[in-house]
């Protein structure tokens, strides 16, 4: 079976958002274009990871190109997306790994999300192996969502996934975790419950 790659050139939209309550929210990437959706399902780090990595990268492009790049400062208000993720949401797959790279011939910056692949070997060198096999397949390799982006979008982006990666629980102010609705047990007061 061939590898099912989701492409979007310079999609309607591109975001991450999430589904569910804070401590127990499900993450994802979305693109939609020209009526259809693609939804995959990543880890809240991946999240940040990615906002994060784009953010530099595009200041790296800037700061190379002299300040020519077709790439903003910061996220133009305009581009802010705060709607909710599409429904009916399906995923597609878990990411496993990501990619970034700028296409400095069409000033584009290409995301790729691979979905997670279970590697089953004998030994550490079979392992290496079966890794080895699976980056060089790109015929028969795991689903992929590969999406490129102008460098304003790719801004508006990381702006809002960073937005949603923060929008969880807050902070206990001693031992920085994540306070639940239902109290935290502070490892900072000694196993002391702590109330919201």
């Amino acid at each position: 079976m061939s590898r099912q790659v989701f492409f979007y050139d310079a999609p309607d939209r591109f975001v991450a958002g999430t589904v569910g309550l804070p401590g127990r929210r499900s993450f994802y990437l979305q693109a939609t274009a020209a009526g259809r959706t693609t939804s995959v399902a990543l880890e809240k780090t991946q999240v940040a990871a990615l906002a994060e990595r784009i953010d530099e990268l595009l200041d790296e492009v800037v700061r190379r190109s002299g300040g020519s790049a077709p790439v903003p400062a910061v996220s133009p208000p305009e581009l802010s997306d705060t709607a909710p993720l599409e429904t009916p949401l399906e995923e597609e797959f878990r990411v496993g790994t990501m990619a970034l790279a700028w296409d400095g011939e069409d000033e584009r910056m290409i995301v790729e999300a691979q979905a997670l692949v279970e590697l089953e070997a004998d030994s550490d060198e079979d392992l290496a192996d079966a890794e080895e096999r699976l980056l060089q397949d790109d015929e028969n390799g795991p689903p992929m969502l590969r999406v490129r982006l102008t460098g304003t979008m790719a801004r508006a982006f990381a702006k809002r996934a960073l937005e949603v990666v923060n929008a969880g629980r807050p902070p206990c102010p001693l031992c920085s975790l994540p306070l639940d609705p239902e109290g935290h047990v502070c490892p900072r007061q000694n196993g002391y419950r702590r109330d919201a």
